[in-house]
């Protein structure tokens, strides 16, 4: 796990070092074990390292292959690449390293562009051909690893990061107004390419990208899951699926194994991250570190759900860390974690993987994670009513969208808002083929668009503010796959409680009934989920300043009635419609934009 940075310069020039050494500056936590940087004429490279695989520095980046003509820079995990190297080796292939790197650098060589159709991963790369002067880069099936880019006649520039991006100069940080209509109705997540500055892009999951020496750039899809069963899925029993999917999870945890530093695991107590722990206790893990993180309860709620990670904990055996954060500590962390967001993110959590990613990274480099469950398995509310639905896209808007385009008027000045764009997305990604059903319709965009610009991203930007690698087993994409063809009554019964049926079948037994059957449970905290005192005049100094008046973005008398009443105005999803206006601003702050 790491971050990269590069800039290719266009017709002719020459690549600036000292472009991508601001930019690299970005990135120190993500690698905070070593870095480089790598010029040649029109291009620049640079990365930080986290030793994670071969720790040695054969393994340093960026890797440069003289004599095949190649430089890398890569940020991931390739969980085979030790069946990938023997390959490689079969073909003449000689190494240096034994780590991942190198055989990305060679199996490009190999296969071309389609090397990634091989890759068991997370990863973003790119890979500058010398010969050739044409960038490739590469996104994971799934988007775990993130990949920044920006277009301008001069030059093309890429990064693990926006405010890498933004960190060279000359970038057009002006907000994108399709993308500001995203982060307001649909739940604060901006779908590749959009990011909310106009000058920034990401690059979509599960594809690849080629930009030649005048800049032109073509971009590939290389995956899609079908939810359409193939050959006799269709008459498998539920027994039969249930050790199926079983099978996909326990091979999905033990490639996140591969590491040659130890693993340990965010333990929130719930069924995802439970079944974890069990199943690399199943692998033989003996020594397993376990982490949780839980805030001072108030007179509403209890800010912690250690009660069952402590259960989980007991059964297996592991040696488990709690750590309990005061509001006080919680307000102070929230300015260098909004620092931390490549993008702005609304979900409340956010400051719970930050403070919990600083305190895990004292102990180990590596941990695997339950992220990923509740889209791909079918885990949140919205999803039994969509059972039945007639109108699919209206029952998503109306449950998921924290305004519809009405009240994006009202919040919005007149000058930003023009078409509806969320609902068109939406509209447009349901009617794709592939997917018959309502139920999965919606888990396809909650897993291929929602799960990567919220929960994944948030989870990757802070973790790896602390140097700390996260590893998510339920977005194995051969899980993903066999999850997709799963049918969907074996994922979401009619039971608004009685999501994610399967995993809850093969945990019974296995883990604690009261862990399975419990409510559906997010990350308590108090101090920002209910705005007062604090955190509600931290809000109140953002929106005042003189940056957010001149901005002139939204509505006056919306800000207003907002600060007047903020218990009062919360979306369809129970989020403050105040610290949605509050971050986006705040954000924009942090990052001097």
């Amino acid at each position: 796990m790491c971050g990269f940075c590069g800039q290719m310069a266009l017709e002719g020039r020459r690549a600036s070092a000292e472009t991508v050494a601001k930019m690299r500056r970005e990135l120190e936590s993500r690698g905070p074990d070593g870095e480089g940087m790598f010029q040649q004429d029109a291009i620049a490279l640079g990365h930080r390292r986290l030793r994670v695989i071969d720790l040695s520095d054969r393994a340093a980046q960026p890797m440069v292959d003289p004599a095949l003509g190649l430089a890398l820079v890569f940020n991931g995990a390739i969980y085979n690449h030790a069946e990938l190297r023997r390959e490689l080796e079969e073909q003449g292939y000689t190494f240096q390293s034994t780590g991942d790197t190198e055989v990305i650098l060679k199996a490009f060589h190999a296969w071309g562009e389609s090397c990634v159709e091989r890759f068991d991963g997370m990863f973003a790369f790119a890979i500058w051909q010398r010969d050739k002067k044409e960038l490739f880069l590469a996104r994971d099936r799934l988007g775990i690893k993130p990949l920044y880019y920006s277009e301008t006649p001069q030059e093309f520039r890429f990064a693990s990061t926006l405010p890498a991006i933004v960190a060279g100069g000359g970038i057009d940080t002006t907000i994108d107004p399709e993308a500001l209509h995203y982060y307001m109705s649909f739940h604060a997540i901006v779908p590749a390419p959009n990011t909310i500055l106009n000058g920034v892009r990401k690059l979509p999951p599960a594809c690849t990208m080629v930009v030649d020496e005048h800049g032109r750039s073509t971009i590939n899809e290389y995956w899609a899951p079908s939810f359409d069963p193939e050959n006799g899925e269709a008459e498998m029993s539920e027994d039969a699926w249930c050790e199926r999917i079983r099978d996909e999870l326990k091979d999905a945890v033990e490639r996140r194994l591969v590491a040659d530093v130890p693993v340990g695991v965010l333990l929130s107590g719930g069924l995802d991250s439970s079944l974890v722990v069990a199943l690399l206790r199943d692998a033989g893990v003996t020594d397993l570190e376990t982490f949780s993180v839980g805030f001072d309860s108030d007179e509403i709620r209890e800010g912690n759900e250690f009660r069952y990670s402590d259960m989980v904990s007991e059964r297996f055996g592991t040696t488990h860390r709690k750590f309990t954060v005061d509001p006080h500590e919680t307000i102070e962390a929230m300015g260098p974690c909004i620092r931390a967001m490549s993008e702005p993110m609304v979900s409340h959590d956010v400051i719970a993987f930050y403070l919990l990613s600083r305190e895990v990274a004292k102990s180990v480099k590596v941990v695997q994670s339950g992220q990923g469950a509740d889209e791909v398995f079918g885990g949140y509310h919205w999803y039994p009513p969509l059972r039945s639905s007639e109108d699919p896209v209206a029952d998503y808007a109306s449950v998921f969208f924290d305004c519809d385009h009405a009240g994006m008027k009202k919040a919005i000045e007149e000058d930003w808002v023009s078409r509806d764009f969320s609902r068109e997305f939406v509209t447009g990604h349901f009617a794709r083929p592939g997917a018959i059903a309502s139920v999965d319709k919606a888990l396809r965009i909650d897993t291929t668009v929602m799960l990567v610009d919220d929960p994944v991203k948030r989870v990757d930007n802070m973790t790896m503010a602390w140097g700390l690698e996260a590893r998510v087993p339920f977005l194995d994409h051969h899980l993903v796959e066999a999850a997709a063809r799963l049918p969907a009554h074996l994922k979401v019964r009619d039971d608004a409680e009685d999501g994610k049926y399967i995993l809850k079948k093969i945990a019974r037994g296995v883990l604690p009934d009261e862990v399975i059957d419990r409510p559906k449970g997010y990350f308590p905290v108090p101090a920002f989920e209910r705005l007062q005192g604090p955190s509600l005049e931290m809000v109140r100094e953002g929106l005042a300043t003189e940056a957010a008046r001149k901005r002139g973005v939204f509505r006056q008398e919306y800000v207003e009635a907002l600060l007047e009443r903020p218990k009062e105005h919360v979306t369809p999803l129970r989020g403050s419609r105040l610290w949605q206006v509050a971050l986006l601003e705040l954000w924009l702050q942090s990052h001097d934009l």
